[in-house]
């Protein structure tokens, strides 16, 4: 990681707008200083590249990585531009709507309202007054590729040439004009079909391609994008799960912290899932999910001042029939996932059901089919009318969820969706699209007027089958870090019922175990550094357990009469369920048996059946 910085520059007075736009070639947290103290930081990375300026000085701090968003190393790294602009707004409105009326034409194809709709864009460009000089037109191609299709550069040419004047900017105010009213009038008799609870969403892979240290600098990048676009967008809403991110922030950047707090409190910055990460829900033993549901639900309860009510796993490879259970069971009666919809064979059959688990729980499930980027969704034409077209579940309940913002490497959404959603308000035949919360949006939908169906037993997927035996060190050691804790703290409890002291809590050593459950990290679907990291982790927590099982032994041996210097043979079951016990034991000890063969147990982990 490098640390680029910039003194303090002015922009030229009089510009009515300004935007900073920068290309790096990796991903980054860009930080403005302004002179009166004001500090604002963004993420910066492929996707988000253009910031809001102040209108006065300021200066640049980058913390900058060559790798871009799915982790990818840019070996050719560098400060490719960087530059203040006075963008023309009405001028990229306009382009804007003309180009999503272009998208909405060719995704609806030939349904009756393209027609008009592709004369309501004819009519505005007819309304264009624009300069038409052969070297202005080339001037503004300078330095691009296509001055070498120029048979002959025209004399004269001006390297900045000017801008719009007053008759060309009154031109496209008129355009804008007649396109908003004549997409009006197509829209009477073509109203918007069907609607879209939108949710601002960034999906962060806890570790992928990229190791655990990297999602830390994600999170800062990602989250302060995002409460930015909050603080400039009322409307907005914006949806993150996982309370080790959040933890993690805590620590990076208070500050970045606080606000989302704040912005969470005004029901605008939507904390959702209830778990410590989103796990694997295939591996998992009962007590690790559990453990999931109770840390991750107390941390929400005690950062945001509420439990969560929705679970929020949209990537997970699949799902227990024990999980509707435990849901019901840490307040949670919601379910959110869109993985089934990668069901390589058989596609499942609902996206709006009732999910019975093993003992008849039932907590109300949704998922969408977003072809265009999934949980990662692209505001436009696309996205909406497909995941709307796709949705079977629209005659039950006229309405279902979409997240748009790029995810997987987080980054989520950028300006310029929520200008082509502002843009697409209104537009016939696409469904409304309104932000809202995912929990508000259950709540409706929990009021369906016609019954759901119901799917019962494990959400199977047809897909990343590996998934259960690569990386078989890692799924080694993290079977035994959870058996080890468990046991240790069931050790614990025997002591503390023999009268000894209550044993320190071992929470720390369970939240390691938990991250490294993360859906990419304990199926093995992550890079070699993801591994290097996990099993270093996982082994320190076994070590912890282990200590910690040794001196509630030790303790226990004591209680239950052994003197110092005495021998003594203590066996401790920790699981529920009886297990059979031969212990062989050295000649000349009182009480014991002449045994042929077998083996001295003196350790005292063995004894209690630990490595078995």
């Amino acid at each position: 990681m490098r640390r680029l910085e910039h003194p303090e520059v002015a922009p030229p007075e009089g510009w009515s707008a300004r935007r900073l736009v920068l290309d790096i070639g990796g991903e980054g947290l860009l930080e403005l200083s302004y002179g009166d103290g004001v500090r604002e930081q963004f993420g910066l990375d492929a996707e988000h590249r253009a910031f809001p300026l102040r209108p006065e000085p300021f200066a640049t701090a980058i913390e900058a990585v060559a790798r871009l968003p799915f982790g990818e190393p840019n070996r050719g790294a560098r400060l490719a531009s960087a530059g203040a602009t006075w963008p023309d707004l009405e001028l990229e409105q306009l382009i804007r709507r003309l180009e999503l009326v272009q998208v909405a034409a060719s995704v609806l194809g030939e349904h009756d309202a393209v027609p008009a709709m592709l004369d309501a864009a004819a009519s505005a460009l007819a309304e264009l007054r624009w300069p038409s000089a052969t070297k202005n037109y080339v001037a503004r191609q300078s330095g691009g590729a296509q001055l070498q299709n120029v048979w002959q550069l025209p004399a004269g040419l001006d390297a900045a040439p000017a801008g719009l004047d007053d008759a060309a900017r009154a031109s496209v105010q008129r355009a804008l004009n007649v396109l908003a009213r004549e997409l009006a009038e197509v829209a009477v008799s073509h109203p918007p079909a069907g609607r879209l609870t939108l949710s601002g969403h960034a999906h962060l892979d806890l570790a992928w391609r990229w190791p655990l240290a990297e999602t830390r600098r994600k999170a800062r990048r990602t989250l302060s994008t995002q409460v930015d676009l909050l603080a400039r967008h009322p409307q907005m809403t914006f949806t993150q799960s996982t309370a080790q991110l959040f933890a993690w922030l805590e620590e990076d950047d208070p500050a970045l912290f606080a606000r989302i707090v704040d912005m969470a409190a005004q029901g605008r910055f939507e904390t959702i899932g209830g778990m410590w990460v989103e796990p694997d829900c295939n591996m998992l033993a009962g007590e690790s999910l559990v453990r999931q549901l109770l840390y991750g639900q107390r941390y929400f309860q005690r950062r945001f001042g509420a439990l969560h009510t929705v679970c929020w796993l949209p990537d997970c490879f699949g799902f227990t029939a024990g999980l509707p259970q435990l849901l019901a069971q840490a307040g949670i009666a919601r379910f959110f996932t869109i993985k089934l919809s990668w069901s390589e064979t058989n596609p499942f059959p609902h996206d709006l059901f009732e999910w019975e688990g093993l003992d008849g729980t039932r907590v109300l499930g949704h998922m969408f089919d977003n072809p265009d980027g999934g949980y990662n969704g692209v505001a436009g034409p696309l996205s909406a009318l497909a995941t709307w077209r796709n949705f079977k579940g629209k005659r039950r309940f006229g309405e279902s969820l979409l997240t748009i913002g790029h995810g997987d490497g987080g980054g989520g959404p950028t300006e310029e969706m929520l200008q082509c959603l502002a843009a697409m308000d209104g537009m016939p035949v696409l469904p409304e699209q309104r932000f809202g919360r995912a929990d508000a949006f259950f709540d409706r939908a929990a009021g369906a007027p016609a019954p759901l169906p119901v799917w019962s037993g494990e959400l199977y997927l047809e897909l990343h089958r590996g998934t259960l035996t690569s990386q078989g060190r890692t799924k080694r050691l993290h079977r035994r870090a959870e058996r080890d804790l468990v046991t240790a703290e069931t050790l614990g409890g025997l002591v503390a019922l023999a009268g000894g002291a209550t044993a320190p809590a071992l929470e720390p050593s369970w939240r390691v175990l938990l991250r490294n459950q993360f859906h990419d990290i304990l199926p093995g679907s992550s890079v070699r550094e993801v591994y290097e990291d996990a099993e270093r982790e996982l082994g320190e927590v076994v070590e912890q357990a282990g200590q910690a099982i040794d001196a509630h032994l030790d303790v226990l041996a004591h209680r239950l009469g052994a003197g110092p210097g005495e021998d003594a043979i203590v066996v401790v079951n920790p699981d529920l369920s009886a297990r059979p016990l031969r212990v062989t034991l050295p000649a000349g000890v009182a009480g014991a048996q002449p045994v042929a063969g077998g083996s001295v147990l003196t350790a005292a982990r063995s004894v209690a059946g630990l490595e078995a």
